[in-house]
């Protein structure tokens, strides 16, 4: 039985949580035993339901000023810790260094099986914010680091990413394993859902439709995007922006302060994901100047519904597209992103053919990557073996 450790996993949603839940769907899709282990959150009852596949919960508590993230606290709770020491598993994957990546290496320690991390996050952003005393932030970044040294094979979703793992301080192998999307639908398929959901949000003929989809989180660089946006207030688009996060309150003030309440539309979490493959559909640039991203599953996602990405020059997830061909990358300022926004709202024609590029270019099927996984598993597991003489 394979083993997919995560802090996170929907109703939460979020990259990583997305990834954790595809691995186990087509894990088990393909004829594995898999099952979750992580935190509990409120409303996971109907995932569960509708899982093929076990879920153990690790009962949690919110964290303080990140909602809806959780702390998860096994060992509060001798059932769960009963039940996950009967768990026999062939290989762990931990895809967070924290509480579930911690039972996924005593998992591994005991059952004596290999265990595969993938980093995934800029996790110095996330406790900078937190914790305001670098020292601190430097104790945790090296906490993490010692995590990824105890994995025998660390994954990164992008090569890039490798960057990042280096200025945290890992010095071991990496490899590079892609991250997929469940969004492939035929062309003629997406033009009519173009056509419904416009007509759905509101949109008007001449209207040029921007998404975000992402925590409502100021590392995502929200601020950037709306005091672009407050810049061309005279252009006709819309920018709709899909998701949740501890910033909420915050971004609604900044929206009315910059007089963009008639531009920008919050539509919070959308769990329905064939709702959401319609408004993918239904935008014409996806805005996404994230500097905090490893990767942008969400960019993958726009892709596959022929949306081409806005990006900003120096980012990690930018590396994934080339500027004009794939995507679009901007410079890191405010004005320089305002005004290619505005370029393009001129050239529909340049966005449509980026956007056909994008499909083609940057965009995978889970099934695909996972055809790829379970190969490295069984190769993890060999060389696991042939070293440990099993």
């Amino acid at each position: 039985m394979f083993g997919i450790f995560n802090d996170n996993f929907p109703p939460i949603l979020d990259g990583v949580a997305l990834t954790a839940q595809n691995y186990a769907y087509w894990l088990h899709q393909m004829g594995h035993d898999v099952r979750v282990i992580t935190d509990y959150a409120p409303k996971m009852e109907q995932v569960m339901k509708e899982a093929s596949y076990p879920i153990d919960r690790i009962p949690s508590v919110p964290i303080p000023l990140r909602a809806p993230y959780r702390y998860g606290l096994p060992y509060v709770s001798p059932v769960f810790m009963h039940r996950f020491r009967n768990m026999k598993f062939e290989l762990v994957h931990a895809h967070c260094p924290f509480v579930t990546g911690d039972l996924a290496y005593s998992a591994a320690q005991k059952q004596h099986i290999p265990m595969v991390a993938t980093f995934h996050s800029k996790y110095r952003q996330d406790f900078e914010h937190n914790v305001h005393c670098k020292p601190i932030v430097d104790w945790m970044v090296r906490h993490i680091i010692r995590f990824f040294e105890k994995a025998d094979e660390v994954w990164i979703p992008l090569p890039a990413v490798e960057e990042t793992l280096r200025e945290y301080g890992y010095k071991g192998h990496v490899e590079v394993v892609e991250n997929g999307n469940d969004f492939y639908t035929p062309v003629e398929q997406i033009e009519r859902m173009r056509s419904q959901m416009r007509e759905e949000l509101g949109l008007t003929r001449d209207e040029t439709m921007l998404l975000f989809v992402g925590q409502h989180t100021w590392e995502k660089n929200i601020a950037f995007i709306l005091d672009s946006l407050a810049l061309i207030k005279d252009k006709p688009y819309h920018l709709f922006m899909v998701g949740t996060g501890y910033a909420v309150r915050e971004i609604r003030y900044r929206i009315a302060q910059l007089g963009l309440a008639n531009h920008v539309t919050l539509l919070g979490n959308i769990h329905d994901r064939e709702r959401l493959k319609r408004i993918y559909a239904a935008a014409d640039l996806f805005i996404f100047p994230s500097l905090y991203d490893t990767c942008g599953l969400v960019v993958r996602e726009a892709a596959a519904m022929h949306t081409p990405s806005l990006m900003l020059g120096g980012s990690t997830a930018a590396t994934a597209v080339t500027d004009g061909v794939d995507g679009f990358v901007s410079a890191g300022s405010t004005d320089a992103y305002a005004r290619l926004i505005v370029s393009l709202m001129e050239r529909p024609e340049t966005i449509q053919k980026v956007g056909d590029k994008a499909s083609k270019t940057i965009s995978r099927s889970w099934e695909s990557v996972m055809e790829e996984v379970i190969l490295r598993y069984r190769d993890i597991q060999e060389s696991y073996k042939l070293k440990h003489g099993k």
